[in-house]
């Protein structure tokens, strides 16, 4: 992976979730506690780490046959 114009070591941590994280405050919360644990356990820079947070719908996970939203 290329991040910043630059192949050194980097991670990307894809965050997906119903109702925790809709807004920029609520990710700006678990961004900093996901870059302490990050960064101390890979030994990386926070200029080499990427979060992305993307907020579901029920509707949008299968479990049992089914969707969350029938759960």
């Amino acid at each position: 992976m290329v991040l910043s114009g630059s192949a050194e070591p980097c991670a990307q941590l894809v965050v997906s979730s119903i109702g925790v994280v809709g807004t920029a405050e609520q990710n700006k919360a678990h961004s900093a506690r996901f870059f302490d644990i990050l960064t101390a356990q890979l030994g990386l820079g926070q200029e080499r780490i990427v979060i992305r947070f993307y907020p579901l719908e029920p509707w949008q996970i299968g479990k049992n046959r089914t969707v969350m939203t029938f759960l």
